[in-house]
Order: structure tokens, then C-alpha cells, then sequence
């Protein structure tokens, strides 16, 4: 008990930097590529899901979450996101024995190539562009005792657009803790804590003239844009969720709630719920971003099908619908196979 304690305690104060924040920053972070939630079942309960992380999605929720696998699972999820951004999540998460979980993801996000445009041609020059960001990394997670677990993550981050990218490095970790209170469970994450981004390729050479004042000087010089840099979304999550129904006649009625805390907006939190009949049959829906009134995010409702393929193999598909108020709402698919 008082190593568990002793961890808690380090994750805390690791965490003092994000409570650090006192000014509310909204749109100031890179990457917002890690702030798309994955998983059409956890998006589906209002992400509210750092003390749920029971599937592979846990990757992103709480890496602590993999070490409470049985099995290997793998995982696909593909939305159209908001301005019609293509999202796509997969995943792989292999228990090894005593060693604990190891597990590897990667996020991808595209859009429709767009024209490009200049001061002289504000219509278009005939030229189209591509941009995008992506995210991989590898996970581990390990159960401490039967009560509590603890995972990491660390991850490569790459924004592009036209010519130019950005890229850095982020690590997560996360904790998960069963209480003895009819089976309640507190879980804890701090992600993407990592480098600061900025753009750079050879889109910032520009041809200028260093003092314009002066006659016969070349006007043409090769020059190179220095570009801001900036910090990831950092996000620290506590929540706790409880199976209200604990198993009865096959039932169950897992209730969640989340708190957040981001670096580049106001406090939060996130409620949802999810019902399994007879472990076949799921029914999900929730709220994100409560007490945060300028948020466009809302409710979120889903479901989900578990089939069983085999002795030891079984495939459930969710769906996820989550309202975005004045922007297009968005619907989510997961595809997730545990062999």
C-alpha cells in the first residue's frame, strides 16, 4: 500500500505544472491531433472513460487500462470528423504473463487537398496543397497488485502542411486503482506531456531585401521564417466509474464521470454510462465538457454488438453519434477483435 501511495504521490506532483495554469488558452496548442478521442465506445459515454479503460482504446484514455486485458486485442475506428477531416485510430495490445502489456497505436488524420492561394491571386493559382498530422507510439502497462495498475505511453507526433511540418515527442501515464466499494474504480491519466512544435521546411525561404532603404543592394537575398513554437495539449484526468447493477442476471450498468483539467482551456467534466445485456448486447450514451458553456461538444450516443467467432476469439462493432451543436455532428465506427 505505500508503494501504490508512494506512486500516486509522484503522478501528482508531476501533474503541478498543468494545476500551474491560471489563464485559459484556448487554441494556442500543436497537435490537436491528440485531443480527437478514440474509440466509437468511449466516445459514445461522453468520454468519460480514464476510470473505464478496460478495452484496448485504453491506450489513449489511461495506459494503466491494458494491463486489465485477458487477451490480445486490436482495434480500427474511423470517423469523418468536423469540416469533413477524415480520423482514424488503430491499435494492437498483447498481455505477456508476469511481464505485463505491451501494445503499439497509431492516429491518423487527413483532409481534402485544398488550393492555394496568394495576395495576387485570391481566387486560386491552379496549385493544390495536402496537410495532415499523425501520431504512433508503444505502450506499457503492468499490474502493481490485484487492485491497482499503472501504464505509460510515448509517442512521435508529425503535423504537415504543403511544404512544411512539425514534429515532437509525448509521454502518458495513467494509474487505475478497484476499490473495495462495491467494485468502484478510480483512475488518474496525464497526457501528452512532451516537446514544444514548430513548423519548418521550405516553405519559410523567402527572397527579401534586408534594408529596402538602400539602392543598388540585391533585393532578392535568401531568407528563412523563424516560426513560434508551441506546447501539445497537455490533459490531466481523475475519474471514477462503478458498475451499479455488479453483475446481476447478466446485466450490467457501468456510470462514469471524469474531471479535466487541459492546458489549453477550462476545467471540465464528462459523465456517461453504458448497459450490457447478456454481454452481446451494449447501449451507451453521456455528456462531455460540462461547466465549459463556450464548448460546441455535447451529448453523445451510441451502441455496440459483441459476437463470438470462436472459443477464444469474439468481434464487437460500435457506434458512436456526438453532437456538435452549430458544427456537423459526427458518427464514429470501432471494429475491435480480441483472439
Amino acid at each position: 500500500m505505500k508503494k501504490i501511495l508512494h506512486i500516486v504521490s509522484v503522478l501528482a506532483i508531476a501533474a503541478a505544472p498543468v494545476f500551474a495554469q491560471k489563464v485559459t488558452k484556448v487554441g494556442t496548442t500543436a497537435a490537436n491531433i491528440l485531443q480527437v478521442g478514440a474509440g466509437a465506445r468511449a466516445v459514445s459515454m461522453g468520454s468519460a472513460f480514464v476510470a473505464v479503460a478496460d478495452d484496448i482504446t485504453s491506450m489513449y484514455w489511461n495506459p494503466a487500462g491494458i494491463a486489465r486485458l485477458s487477451r490480445a486485442e486490436a482495434v480500427f475506428s474511423h470517423t469523418r470528423w468536423i469540416a469533413d477531416i477524415s480520423y482514424q485510430y488503430a491499435g494492437v495490445a498483447v498481455p505477456l504473463s508476469n511481464f505485463g502489456t505491451i501494445g503499439v497505436q497509431a492516429t491518423f488524420m487527413t483532409m481534402d487537398d485544398m488550393e492555394r492561394t496568394t495576395i495576387a491571386q485570391p481566387e486560386g493559382t491552379g496549385e493544390f496543397f495536402s496537410a495532415g498530422s499523425y501520431a504512433v507510439g508503444v505502450s506499457y502497462a503492468k499490474p502493481l497488485t490485484d487492485r491497482f495498475s499503472i501504464g505509460f505511453n510515448a509517442k512521435y507526433v508529425n503535423e504537415r502542411i504543403y511544404h512544411s511540418s512539425a514534429q515532437g515527442v509525448a509521454f502518458d501515464v495513467g494509474t487505475l486503482f478497484r476499490t473495495q466499494l462495491n467494485g468502484m474504480v478510480l483512475g488518474m491519466s496525464i497526457s501528452n506531456y512532451g516537446t514544444k512544435m514548430s513548423l519548418s521546411g521550405r516553405d519559410m525561404l523567402v527572397q527579401s531585401d534586408i534594408d529596402p532603404m538602400v539602392k543598388g543592394n540585391n533585393p532578392n537575398l535568401n531568407s528563412y521564417l523563424e516560426t513560434g513554437s508551441y506546447d501539445m495539449p497537455l490533459l490531466f484526468r481523475v475519474g471514477l466509474s462503478m458498475d451499479v447493477l455488479n453483475g446481476m442476471r447478466n446485466n450490467r450498468l457501468i456510470v462514469a464521470v471524469d474531471a479535466l483539467h487541459p492546458n489549453n482551456d477550462t476545467e471540465s467534466m464528462n459523465v456517461g454510462f453504458e448497459y450490457g445485456l447478456m454481454n452481446t448486447l451494449f447501449l451507451r450514451g453521456g455528456y462531455k465538457t460540462l461547466l465549459n458553456s463556450d464548448s460546441q461538444e455535447g451529448w453523445s450516443l451510441g451502441g455496440g454488438l459483441q459476437y463470438g467467432l470462436t472459443t477464444s476469439a469474439r468481434l464487437k462493432l460500435d457506434y458512436c453519434y456526438q453532437d456538435f451543436e452549430f458544427l456537423n455532428d459526427i458518427q464514429m465506427f470501432s471494429l475491435m477483435l480480441s483472439f
